[in-house]
């Protein structure tokens, strides 16, 4: 359980921050970053809920910032190499395989694409569109992180199947009204 006494603590004023496993590094570590752009996805999914109350699947977009959340947790503890299976949270396959099932649930009634969408549309549809731009920075964040530390691949495969599921949810939330690219329209 989380418990927060104090919101400022003062310990990071000389550039550095604490890792859940007490380590100390500099507030620019690809970890610290990985897992940054991590919560500003999860902050993108709340203005996404705020501004529109008629995105569809809000239940799971409720589920997906909590996961979020465990995603940060996952990467805010580097995991040492003779882990046990529940020694730290970690994100699990369970958890993108739900992504996986709303995918294919959402994907099948929609009409097939021949171009790509251009982002926009609808309110909702904008915001999800933007939601998967970020998510896909905070994969790449958590991918460079992977060339020189140990991470937790299924929070990789997570974030992978997130901005794939936010871009299907982005087309119903367009109810089949896709903007669609015209490749050269304005040569």
């Amino acid at each position: 359980m989380v418990y927060l006494s104090r919101i400022y603590t003062k310990s990071g004023d000389a550039g550095e921050t604490g890792l859940g496993d007490g380590t100390r590094v500099p507030k620019h570590h690809p970890r610290v970053t990985a897992y940054g752009e991590v919560d500003e996805l999860n902050s993108v999914f709340g203005l996404l809920t705020a501004y529109c109350p008629e995105c569809p699947e809000r239940d799971l977009l409720r589920t997906i910032q909590n996961d979020l959340f465990d995603v940060g947790a996952d990467l805010c503890v580097p995991p040492p190499p003779d882990e046990q299976p529940e020694q730290a949270l970690r994100v699990t396959e369970a958890q993108y395989l739900r992504l996986e099932s709303a995918i294919d649930r959402l994907n099948d009634p929609l009409p097939p694409l021949k171009s790509f969408i251009l982002p926009g549309g609808t309110p909702a549809a904008a915001w999800l569109h933007m939601a998967r731009t970020v998510c896909r920075r905070a994969e790449r964040a958590v991918v460079t992180l992977t060339q020189t530390e140990s991470v937790n691949r299924h929070a990789v495969i997570y974030l992978n199947r997130l901005s794939d599921f936010l871009f299907v949810l982005g087309r119903v939330a367009n109810a089949g009204e896709d903007v669609l690219w015209v490749p050269g329209k304005s040569r």
